[in-house]
């Protein structure tokens, strides 16, 4: 029988970063904010955490299962590392790191690619798109993030009481 802190670390391991991407996503699609490139990188850890997390449901020793549990959380706590990094920019504690990058469609004329280019949104990484409760988005990442690994590993820690 698995433990209950291992069946809840589990869950948690993969609930929170797939609703953290429905959100960055949602927020993306739906709601017009368009990430900049911090953003997109706090995004990789979770997509990462997933299919880690997926497969502690299919293993069936206990070390292993909560070895990749594990794993799930650092890449979750990651995730949050980098969302601390972004909103200390966002709030002008350090600067940032990032560089302009684009990709160019080489199919297109020099016309279309230069009004691509113009009507493309500015995102700066410096600049909170969006806040509640004076916190941005990569800081409530951070948070959320940050806090769900703590719990995952406090759960996979916990030993089993008698």
């Amino acid at each position: 029988m698995t433990p209950p802190g291992i069946v809840k670390a589990r869950w948690i391991a993969l609930l929170v970063p797939i609703a953290l991407l429905a959100g960055a996503w949602g927020s993306q699609l739906i709601g017009g904010l368009h990430p900049c490139e911090m953003c997109h990188w706090q995004r990789w850890p979770h997509y990462v955490a997933i299919p880690i997390a997926l497969a502690a449901f299919f293993v069936q020793q206990p070390f292993m299962r909560a070895t990749l549990i594990c794993l799930a959380a650092i890449s979750i706590a990651f995730s949050g590392a980098i969302g601390v990094f972004h909103a200390g920019v966002e709030y002008g504690w350090w600067h940032g790191i990032t560089g302009c990058t684009a990709s160019a469609n080489m199919q297109l004329s020099d016309a279309d690619l230069l009004n691509a280019i113009n009507s493309a949104p500015i995102v700066r990484c410096d600049e909170a798109q969006w806040t509640l409760v004076g916190i941005s988005l990569a800081g409530w990442n951070a948070i959320i993030s940050l806090g769900s690994a703590v719990v995952i590993f406090a759960l996979v820690g916990r030993r089993r009481r008698v």
